[in-house]
């Protein structure tokens, strides 16, 4: 393709619309086909509805050049995706037998047999492309007609992502419509808000007239995307105006590409060769969430215990009654105590611990809702940091995650010398 293709994005089901399920193809999609130069122009959302659906990737179908469309390809009778736009085609669908003998297959595996209503998913458009579904029954479909694609993709995230990154992606770089390598080097920074990023960047942009940067905030995270107009710029040279944007960034810098805070944790104590426990009150099992999500957290991460109650915090973690009593289970003291108290239990080399009011009620004068107070316990000394949030009670427990996790990472980063020879040591 010559020009870069427009791309639109149509996502059907329900669900979506009334609110049970949220949109996450939409970001995942324009995430992935940006990474490879080409950007998604228009989307939306449609009803299951036969009509609908008609209409709606007609008009897409006219404007654009790629159409990529998730949902509608199940086998109950609301799914109806691939029959309707078929029928807007004007394109023939034939049952294909190995679609049939996956799905036995699959259902055997299951120790179940094959339900008669999955047969409608075994049809495929007769001069089209089947995209395998490893972890579904649904096929996804690929259909061109003239200078025009088509795409469709199935609903469940877990059978669209593999299909999407092992098939559709190289199918479209086949066509010319993606790029072969990525399109842009992305930096991940935390700690400093967009403003405050754009501005350190300035030296680069001012020096670099082909660079375009470009910013993108999540929760507590500043996104920084380097690329080149024109690709003016090849991606070496990119990756070297990637290490000078390191060093400006200083410690807000968290990593190149999109890891999250917890596994640079993770890496930074695997590269220590060393072990964390953790024990939190009020956040209730998240601090542990983020490493158990991650692939090899057992290697790093020994275990936690959710020590809500006070008698849970001396009787399983080890906080000295006389500190709640002095001090109060919500302060610095308790935060030092509990992290300290899980590594030594679990035989861990590194502690990090949360409690706090997390709301709507609890709080006093000194320690007021969304007062949070974090522990950290490592082979060179102990540390407390406190901070404060407003908002409700669970944007206060992701917030506490989220300080606690770029705190540890911090930390880990600016004593790493004093932990390598303190480990040594021990060693």
């Amino acid at each position: 393709m010559s020009k870069t293709p427009i791309v639109e994005v149509i996502n059907f089901g329900d669900e979506l619309l009334v609110g049970i399920r949220e949109n996450s193809h939409l970001t995942y999609l324009g995430a992935q086909l940006a990474r490879f130069g080409l950007p998604i122009q228009r989307s939306r959302v449609i009803t299951d509805e036969a009509i609908e659906i008609k209409r709606a990737f007609l008009d897409a179908w006219e404007h654009s050049d790629i159409v990529i469309t998730t949902g509608g390809l199940g086998p109950t009778a609301d799914d109806m995706t691939r029959e309707n736009i078929a029928a807007a085609l004007g394109a023939e669908l034939v049952f294909e037998p190995a679609i049939e003998a996956q799905i036995v297959a699959r259902f055997k595996a299951l120790g179940r047999p094959m339900a008669a209503h999955h047969r409608k998913q075994c049809y495929r458009f007769i001069d089209g492309k089947v995209l395998q579904n490893e972890r579904g029954t649904a096929p996804g479909l690929a259909y061109q007609c003239k200078s025009k694609t088509l795409i469709m993709l199935p609903g469940p995230t877990h059978e669209l992502t593999p299909m999407f990154e092992k098939q559709a992606i190289p199918f479209l770089q086949s066509l010319g419509a993606l790029s072969e390598e990525e399109a842009y080097l992305q930096i991940r920074t935390c700690g400093s808000g967009e403003s405050t990023v754009e501005e350190t960047m300035q030296p680069l942009v001012q020096s670099h007239p082909d660079l375009t940067v470009a910013y993108c905030v999540h929760y507590g995270i500043v996104d920084v995307r380097l690329s080149s107009r024109d690709r003016r710029l090849d991606m070496e040279q990119i990756k070297a105006i990637g290490q000078e944007a390191r060093e400006l960034l200083g410690e807000d810098f968290v990593c190149f590409g999109d890891c999250s805070l917890a596994k640079v944790v993770l890496h930074e104590l695997r590269a220590l060769d060393r072990r964390l426990a953790i024990a939190e009150s009020c956040t209730g099992g998240l601090l542990c969430d983020a490493f158990t999500n991650l692939a090899g957290a057992s290697k790093v991460f020994v275990g936690g215990v959710v020590c809500y109650s006070n008698d849970v915090k001396v009787s399983k973690v080890g906080v000295p009654e006389s500190i709640i009593e002095q001090h109060g289970a919500v302060s610095a003291e308790c935060a030092i105590a509990m992290a300290s108290g899980i590594a030594e239990n679990l035989c861990s080399d590194y502690g990090l611990s949360v409690t706090g009011f997390a709301g709507p009620d609890g709080g006093d004068e000194k320690n007021p809702v969304g007062t949070i107070h974090l522990g950290y316990h490592s082979p060179v000394g102990v540390w407390c940091k406190t901070v404060r949030y407003t908002g409700g009670r669970l944007d206060v427990k992701a917030r506490a995650v989220h300080a606690a996790l770029d705190w540890m990472r911090r930390k880990l980063r600016k004593y790493k010398v004093e932990e390598f020879l303190s480990c040594g040591e021990r060693d």
